[in-house]
């Protein structure tokens, strides 16, 4: 790519000659300020906060699009560029809310951080206000149409990441609002709750649904015995709501603050990731073996799963059996544990972690009942929502010491925590699959790592020894709905010859998932990977089927994998889901 050279601000700095203003003034070390501007997703120039002064120009120009050219000389803080930026936000601000206090996105909100920056102190303009009705029919996502201040964010991460285009500008003018088709709730169109527009949205237009007080009052409830479990990819992201750097590992300062905010027992759901693999592990070597549907689909992913139910009902008999994680640790919550400890069932109230939204709806399934009428996890909190929590208690994060959590169900090994980024269930399966297939012989490395990073769409094959020969078993991975759609074009049109494939809805898998802290950059990204892969190396156990805790389940309790108590507690079933649109 060709460079040239910009001057901005009196900083002369070289730049692909495909660059903006706004990613040379980044590269040159200047902020320029931005709403609709997103690094990852199409520039569009709707909200002309960026907004710049280029010498030999007509007027001033919108950073996130307007090219660089060699020679060219930007101003970003000129008497008119702030002017008119602080106008901007003024009209905005005139028709938006004025409840930043009590609102969710309260000191997290772009929109109230650019007005500060920018030094608007007071609104000179009065605005009509809209008064559209919230949308909150359903179990993951609130939108509230009069925070929107029409940036698009949410159109473009729909659309460009996962494919789904459930989002549209609708009407013209003022009465222009964004939302499904025909003002139709997310529970009646193709949403998969992923999550993504939320986590893209500058202010409280899209947010998860707060299930904190329910949380709250379970704890404070003598009749209630709580339990919580946490997902591998919050460790890992939590740390950045509460004053750490991207990619802490925060383990221990997690499970402490937990304790402190009053469960009664700690969990990790790396422990029933290693679960997961011994079922899902299991369940791929019957179907090799015997002439099972392949390729076999990964069904930890609940945005995924919707995903697939709703655009490949047909294609349904390819999805392992095997419930996520949290569908499995909810499970051995509300039997396993009340039957050995002479718990009763309905004082059990159960709490996952997560990184998801869609976590939230993958709970209320009627299969995740393990007793009648009786959900297996009552709330699934965000690891978001989880950082509200702790700064609500007035816990001091930072200088927590570091704990462990509580046995039997918080041991795990390293193939449990790499579950959360792309490829991370992939090879933790491999890691087992291989040993179980070559009797018990690690594969070499034990890291399998063609299925690690972030493209896209990622295939690899492995050799494993099966009935006496080597077989080449064909892999694939996909993060992303739009990227899983290529690869279930490919399968439904029978030119996918996999073995084996993995999704994840989310970019970067979970740890990029919908209801991490924001933003979500791609260097954040590859901070929060690099300390999941940093985690597994760090572990003693590096494989699901060394975890003692495992083993002593399957001996004690479950019997073996794919046997009958395990089928009936671990699996399940999906069905198509119709939605209108």
């Amino acid at each position: 790519m060709e460079l040239v050279k910009v001057t901005i601000d009196g900083i002369t700095v070289e730049v692909p000659s495909d660059f903006t203003v706004i990613e040379a003034a980044a590269k040159a070390g200047i902020r320029i300020p931005q709403l609709c501007y997103h690094p990852e997703l199409e520039k569009v120039g709707a909200c002309r906060v960026c907004i710049v002064e280029i010498e030999k120009a007509r007027g001033l120009g919108a950073a996130c699009v307007y090219p660089v050219a060699d020679g060219m000389v930007v101003h970003t803080n000129t008497q008119k560029v702030r002017e008119t930026r602080k106008t901007v936000i003024e009209l905005l601000l005139a028709n938006h809310p004025q409840d930043c206090l009590f609102c969710q996105k309260n000191n997290d909100c772009e929109l109230q951080r650019t007005a500060a920056e920018i030094g608007v102190r007071e609104v000179p303009y009065t605005g009509e206000k809209r008064k559209a009705v919230k949308d909150e029919n359903n179990p993951s996502l609130v939108r509230d149409p009069n925070k929107c201040i029409l940036c698009g964010r949410c159109i473009r991460a729909c659309h460009e990441r996962q494919g789904l285009d459930v989002y549209s500008f609708v009407n013209r003018g003022f009465k222009t609002i964004v939302e499904p088709a025909f003002g139709l709730g997310l529970d009646e169109v193709y949403c998969s709750y992923c999550g993504q527009c939320a986590a893209v949205c500058p202010t409280a237009a899209i947010c998860e649904r707060d299930d904190t007080e329910k949380v709250f009052a379970a704890i404070a409830d003598p009749e209630k015995y709580t339990i919580v479990q946490t997902a591998p990819a919050t460790r890992v992201a939590l740390g950045e709501e509460l004053g750490l750097p991207a990619g802490e590992i925060v383990t221990g300062k997690m499970v402490a603050a937990l304790r402190r905010l009053g469960f009664d027992k700690v969990f990790d759901t790396d422990f029933s990731a290693d679960l997961t693999i011994m079922e899902e592990g299991s369940e791929f070597i019957d179907r090799v073996l015997n002439g099972g549907v392949l390729p076999m689909i990964t069904s930890c992913s609940p945005g995924w799963i919707n995903f697939i139910e709703m655009k490949y009902p047909d294609l349904l008999p390819h999805l392992s059996t095997a419930k996520s994680p949290q569908g499995m640790f909810g499970a051995l919550t509300k039997t396993y544990w009340p039957e050995t400890q002479g718990i009763p069932v309905e004082k059990i109230f159960s709490v996952s972690i997560m990184p998801c939204t869609a976590k939230k709806s993958e709970i209320i399934r009627p299969q995740l009942q393990s007793n009648p009428g009786i959900p297996d996890v009552d709330v699934s909190l965000t690891t978001r929502e989880l950082a509200r929590m702790i700064k609500n208690a007035g816990i001091d994060f930072k200088s927590l010491p570091e704990e462990k959590y509580d046995s039997p169900l918080g041991t795990s090994t390293g193939a449990g925590v790499i579950f959360g980024a792309t490829g991370g269930v992939m090879e933790a399966a491999i890691r087992t699959v291989y040993s179980i297939l070559n009797d018990g012989k690690e594969i070499p490395g034990i890291a399998f790592k063609p299925v690690r990073g972030m493209e896209g769409i990622k295939e690899a094959s492995v050799e494993v020894p099966i009935k006496g020969r080597n077989v080449t078993v064909k892999l694939a991975v996909a993060h992303t709905l739009r990227n899983a759609k290529i690869l279930m074009d490919k399968v439904r049109a029978g030119e996918a010859d996999y073995h084996f494939i993995e999704v994840m809805a989310c970019p970067g898998g979970c740890i990029g998932g919908g209801g991490q802290p924001q933003p979500v950059t791609p260097e954040i990204r590859a901070a929060r990977t690099a300390a999941i892969y940093r985690d597994d190396e760090a572990n003693t156990l590096r494989q699901s089927h060394n975890n003692p805790d495992i083993i002593a389940l399957y001996k004690n309790w479950l019997g073996k994998p794919l046997g009958e108590k395990s089928h009936h507690y671990l699996h399940t079933h999906y069905q198509a889901q119709p939605r209108e649109l």
